[in-house]
């Protein structure tokens, strides 16, 4: 009974170790990274994405979790996003592949431009495919 059970501890260990990075999905939770007053918000739902979920430079809906106290945007308020970095690797035309370590977004209004007026972090240049080119402009590393 002890071999079985200390061999399944070290395949769940192994697993984790190897955890496959997905879609940004519904109740994904992901880092704001601009100065809008939100600190953290959970994916409610991917627009205009692949039914999977959302990728880089995909819009999302999603519900602000964590906010500073007198930002723009307060805890509790539906807001759209930007995924500007996402876990889940994204192949390039030159054959490269970006990949980051963390999900992050930046808040859009309904029109798409952003609320905040600072975007910390490195951003892909992909997002001018999706002409999200203001946030690329207020980003201060481009990657």
């Amino acid at each position: 009974m002890r071999l079985i059970r200390s061999c399944c501890c070290r395949f769940l260990f192994v697993a984790r170790l190897q955890q496959q990075r997905t879609f940004i999905q519904m109740r994904t939770v992901l880092k704001v990274v601009d100065n809008s007053g939100a600190k953290k918000v959970m994916c409610i739902q991917a627009l205009k994405a692949n039914k999977k979920g959302a990728r880089l430079g995909d819009t999302i809906v999603a519900s602000v979790k964590e906010a500073h106290p007198n930002g723009k945007v307060k805890k509790g308020k539906v807001v759209y996003g930007v995924v500007v970095r996402a876990a889940m690797q994204r192949g390039r035309c030159d054959g490269s592949e970006v990949k980051f370590d963390d999900n992050a977004v930046v808040l859009v209004d309904k029109q798409g431009q952003p609320i905040g007026t600072r975007v910390f972090g490195p951003v892909p240049h992909e997002l001018r495919k999706k002409k999200h080119v203001k946030i690329l402009s207020l980003a201060e590393h481009i990657a």
